[in-house]
């Protein structure tokens, strides 16, 4: 675990190092710890009776002077003879010794013979690091609910979700991305992976209570019935949402904003982030007719509100964990303004997959690798700086994307049409060596543009000449006609271009790219890591402590259903689902022959699987999931929820978020119920903290 995330889990009351001995003889030893839990501390014993004669109980506890550093100030006159000592790790309220140092006994250098000295000593502790496993929950902003919001969660509402989180043993909360994604007011507005800037905060989620009071009583009153009318609904009606909050936002402006603009906190704001403050707000001005300082005025009350709720979340111990997306939105300011850093002629998406059978285009343009890499990343690595003032990790979006991304062309609107970038195409001449029947004409023909097609290879886009195994092609009627010596020579072609010509490329541009982005913030990152994965991918991971992402329903082995979550690596998000899948209710219910399967070898249990997943089948699963090993357990807040009738939504339907393979679906997924009842449903809290601290995923 890296130094952020222990800097707040492991956090401990300091101390002023003092020394306390009086004799003018003295002997100082520091050393750094690795992760010492906060109930615990470090004692230094040895064969003296002043470091306890190697009884831990009666050693010196040492003084936590920072971060996982101990210091301690000895009676050097008292030490006689040869000096042997180690290092333990003990619980500080009962001293029983839990982890002694490795190795032999540690020998002090000889103490100087003389009246006065002090020498000070800091050898490396010799304690492996603590493999620690924490808990979590997976919500997007959006979809929290309070007494307190409007129609749509907010800043504001994570407060009530760490005090959750915390009464419930959790250490960590994920959400999905936060950035503004305003185009038109409208529902589309809702898609969060979206985004028209990569540094601007979506004001929906701005508190309205936080960020000012109407002095005029009927417009509170007006804006009153409106907040209880949009959170009497079971989902979001995003764009009603919209059309209250954006004129709460002009009158509170025209109220208080010019006082806001002249405070010394705001100037400080806009010092701090006017690279990217100016032109978004100069670019919302535009697109919505208004002034560009309500802009301005809206993002320093962003960053304020969601500062607050981070630094509330370190005080509860819990971390925050931000989403980047993949892409950024074609009509945003950050295509705007570096129109070089992307090639517009291309859509990002992705290949036919579980989530859907012909691929998916999602609007963004690619990145172009070329210029970016010509100053060393250094829009992405501004990006992940200005991420790190919130998160403590982050979940990279797509990271498959970053060896190489699935493109298509914009004049197609399927993803099946796209090819991989950076990818070696093959030439005519190269195809027709291996003796397969190439004819231009035919196998490259698209007959319709958003229908299946006829083709076996797609034309590169960047040389004439060349092609790339269309990745339908095995099941296109054309394949279909080929004779049988065809089929094989083109088999061999395919297995060639997807499983191995390109891996040296992509491991080397994988791993360039995002060692460099990576090492910019010391937030912890991991992958989302789903989907056609290359070898290389796992590997470079590995490497560059990116924590991959396990679901148990979604192997990455070939000829295995589920993942086998009981050997999980340490460097792992394990979770049941995510925001594009069906939750573990609805999943249950998808393929009952492989719901059968799971419940008979997986699960352990006889009989037929019913018909529903049951509370305490979900508890089973959920379980199992936090008994990995994987460093970080986060399960949707529907998960949890589901391991008890009286709280979980009657409607299972209504938990799913996003459906990948439809363009227009709603983002509107809200809470069925408030963080204020969650609060009070005791059961089920006291449930989920058993099953979190019985899976050792609890700190102390």
């Amino acid at each position: 675990m890296n130094n952020k995330l222990a800097k707040y889990l492991f956090t401990r009351p300091v101390t002023k190092f003092k020394k306390t001995v009086r004799n003018d003889r003295t002997l100082i030893i520091s050393v750094s710890s690795t992760e010492i839990m906060p109930s615990q501390s470090i004692v230094i014993t040895g064969n003296q009776p002043q470091l306890g004669n190697w009884q831990p109980e009666k050693s010196p506890i040492m003084n936590c002077i920072r971060l996982q550093q101990w210091k301690i100030a000895l009676d050097a006159s008292k030490l006689i003879g040869s000096v042997e000592y180690k290092f333990c790790v003990v619980d500080t309220e009962t001293r029983r010794p839990i982890l002694w140092e490795d190795g032999e006994n540690r020998i002090l250098p000889a103490i100087p013979d003389k009246q006065f000295f002090s020498i000070e000593v800091e050898p490396a502790i010799r304690i492996k690091p603590v493999n620690t496993r924490i808990a979590g929950t997976v919500i997007p902003v959006f979809s929290l609910r309070t007494k307190k919001s409007f129609g749509i969660g907010d800043f504001g509402d994570l407060i009530p979700c760490i005090d959750w989180l915390a009464m419930t043993g959790q250490h960590i909360l994920q959400l999905l991305p936060i950035n503004d994604t305003t185009k038109d007011h409208t529902w589309k507005d809702s898609y969060p992976y979206n985004a028209i800037s990569i540094n601007a905060l979506n004001p929906l989620y701005l508190n309205l209570k936080k960020l000012g009071i109407l002095r005029h009583s009927g417009r509170r009153a007006l804006y009153s019935m409106a907040k209880k009318r949009l959170n009497s609904l079971p989902e979001i009606d995003y764009n009603k949402v919209d059309f209250y909050k954006w004129k709460y936002f002009q009158e509170i402006f025209n109220q208080d904003g010019k006082k806001t603009l002249q405070s010394i906190e705001y100037s400080y704001f806009y010092k701090e982030n006017q690279e990217w403050l100016i032109p978004y707000a100069s670019f919302s001005a535009k697109r919505d007719g208004k002034d560009k300082n309500l802009y301005l005025y809206l993002q320093f009350h962003l960053h304020r509100q969601l500062s607050q709720a981070v630094y509330y979340a370190h005080s509860k111990r819990v971390l925050i964990k931000g989403d980047v997306p993949v892409g950024v939105s074609r009509k945003g300011i950050d295509v705007k303004m570096d129109r070089k850093l992307f090639n517009t002629y291309f859509n990002t998406g992705a290949p036919p997959d579980a989530f859907s059978e012909t691929g998916q285009n999602w609007g963004f343009p690619t990145y172009n690798w070329n210029v970016m890499e010509s100053d060393g990343y250094s829009w992405f690595k501004k990006r992940f700086i200005n991420l790190g003032k919130y998160f403590d990790a982050y979940r990279i979006d797509h990271i498959l994307g970053f060896f190489r991304i699935w493109e298509i062309p914009t004049r197609y609107t399927l993803g099946i049409f796209g090819n991989f970038y950076p990818a070696i195409p093959y030439s005519e001449k190269e195809i027709l060596a291996t003796g397969f029947p190439f004819k231009k004409d035919i196998h490259t023909k698209i007959q319709r543009l958003n229908e299946d097609s006829k083709l076996l290879f797609v034309s590169d886009q960047r040389q004439s000449g060349y092609y790339h195994p269309a990745i339908n092609a095995r099941q296109s009627s054309i394949y279909k006609t080929l004779d049988e010596q065809s089929k094989q020579q083109f088999d061999c072609l395919y297995d060639e271009y997807f499983y191995h010509r390109n891996n040296e490329l992509w491991s080397k541009k994988g791993k360039e790219k995002l060692q460099a982005i990576t090492m910019s913030t010391d937030m912890l990152p991991c992958g989302e890591d789903l989907g056609m994965i290359p070898d290389c991918v796992p590997e470079i991971m590995r490497e560059l402590n990116i924590l991959s992402l396990e679901i148990e329903r979604m192997s990455k082995h070939s000829g295995r259903l589920f993942t086998d979550i009981n050997n999980l690596p340490y460097l792992s998000v394990c979770t049941t689902s995510t925001h594009d899948m069906n939750t573990l209710r609805l999943w249950w219910k998808e393929n009952t022959a492989l719901t059968q399967q799971y419940y008979n070898n997986i699960l352990g249990r006889s009989g037929e699987a019913p018909a529903e997943c049951t509370d305490d089948i979900c508890e089973q699963i959920i379980a199992n999931h936090l008994n990995s090993n994987s460093m970080l357990a986060i399960l949707p807040l529907q998960d949890w929820l589901s391991i008890d009738n009286t709280v979980r939504r009657i409607n299972d339907a209504e938990e799913r978020i996003n459906i990948p393979s439809n363009p227009d679906n709603r983002w509107r997924y809200s809470m069925h119920l408030s963080f204020e009842e969650l609060h009070q449903a005791t059961a089920l809290n006291e449930k989920i903290r058993r099953l979190v601290i019985k899976s050792e995923r609890q700190i102390e």
